[in-house]
């Protein structure tokens, strides 16, 4: 029985944080063998570091969330027989996949270079903040800095409000997803050449390049978008794109027809703007006109109202609806993953399906070191007295009971 469409890919992940380790879940997720690579002792970030230090059976939930379908292999990469072990793991590995601020890989002896003279088939994906040249190639490649950078913080809100980050952790989770992209055809083109390849992702890029509509407007037409006097989603959609307050929560309105918000308003002058410009023309007395129309009724009585004419909206969701909607309870939106120390960690199910070789939750987020041994000895052929002589040195790690 098949494990998923890359159960003959084997990466070792010596990623942390988010963007790293959601490319490490991903490729876990389609059947690949990731071997987490961290520091012995406290391991990395997200173990000891998480949201207000919120657990489930003693383990860190943002380090749940995004290390599943990994092996753990505790060890010290500043160690010499450390760093010999690495080399040998390459030998027997497809893809290594690291985060480390620019230059640190190299002087640890874990370079692009250094690993593809151990093992030239091997795919080496960097990520990193803003790349390995440029002036800003050594700064640090935090989600909500390079959402800074990207200028997206000045395309929602309204005319004078402060600049406003996503509440998503957008520029990291994309990265991770670019990441395997790159991966992926690396390993395609393997296949042709039999020569593995640098990939490198970078978040600022990847950012830039989720506002291609807006980048490549402002590029060729020299206009931004715009904050109106009224508070808006997005500074290039017309109204009414936005969220409204309802009777009893929030509505969201897409990009809706205005003669349609007149049909259900009875307003003669909204069912005049036919053209789709009107939107932006009358943006501010659009929202103006419409913003506290929606507060007589509830959100379910508006989506019902919208749903008969062919007007796009929803609800606003905070997490406690969002689990309990009966579209995410039918479709098994929320799955459960094995942990260590008994019972599971309820998370989200893997996003693809594949109707050949679906993802699957084979282990949930390991131990730090859960694996050591077991990765030594069945990957490397290591004898189980060559590993206790690493873990006396020092040089390994093995899971604490």
């Amino acid at each position: 029985m098949t494990h998923g469409a890359l159960e003959k890919l084997r990466v070792i992940d010596a990623t942390q944080m988010l963007a790293g380790p959601i490319a490490g879940v991903r490729l876990g997720d389609l059947g690949a063998d990731v071997i987490k690579v961290e520091p012995p002792n406290l391991g990395e970030f997200n173990r000891t570091r998480g949201f207000e230090d919120k657990q489930s059976n003693g383990e860190m939930t943002t380090f749940l969330a995004v290390n599943r379908n990994k092996r753990s292999l505790a060890i010290d990469l500043k160690h010499p027989d450390g760093k010999a072990t690495i080399h040998e793991l390459v030998k027997n590995s497809d893809v290594f996949l690291q985060n480390f601020r620019h230059g640190t890989a190299d002087r640890l002896g874990i370079g692009y270079e250094e690993l593809h003279k151990i093992n030239p088939r091997l795919i080496y994906c960097s990520i990193s903040g803003y790349g390995s040249f440029g002036p800003y190639r050594d700064r640090p490649g935090q989600d909500l800095v390079v959402q800074g950078y990207s200028g997206s913080m000045f395309s929602v809100g309204a005319e004078g409000d402060a600049p406003t980050p996503s509440a998503l952790w957008g520029a990291d989770v994309m990265t991770g997803y670019q990441a395997v992209i790159g991966i992926l055809a690396a390993v395609e083109s393997r296949h042709q050449t039999g020569i593995g390849q640098h990939v490198e992702v970078d978040m600022l890029s990847v950012v830039m390049d989720c506002q291609l509509q807006e980048m490549v407007t402002y590029l060729n037409a020299g206009a931004m978008p715009r904050r109106m006097v009224e508070r808006s989603a997005h500074g290039s959609i017309p109204a009414p794109y936005g969220v409204y307050k309802t009777k009893d929560g929030w509505l969201t309105l897409a990009m809706v027809p205005l003669p349609l918000l007149g049909e259900i308003f009875n307003d003669d002058w909204l069912k005049t703007l036919t053209h789709y410009n009107s939107g932006h023309v009358h943006r501010d007395k659009v929202y103006a006109l419409i913003r506290n129309k929606f507060v007589d009724k509830t959100t379910k009585e508006w989506i019902d109202i919208c749903d008969e004419i062919g007007a796009w909206c929803g609800p606003v969701y905070n997490y406690e609806d969002l689990v309990n909607d009966p579209h995410i309870k039918e479709t098994n939106y929320i799955v459960e993953q094995p942990q260590l120390r008994g019972g599971s960690a309820r998370t989200v199910r893997p996003p693809l399906r594949l109707s050949e070789t679906p993802p699957t939750i084979r282990r949930g987020a390991p131990a730090l070191g859960e694996h050591s041994r077991e990765v030594l000895s069945g990957v490397l052929g290591f004898s189980d007295s060559h590993i206790d002589e690493l873990v006396a040195a020092g040089a390994i790690g093995l899971v604490k009971e």
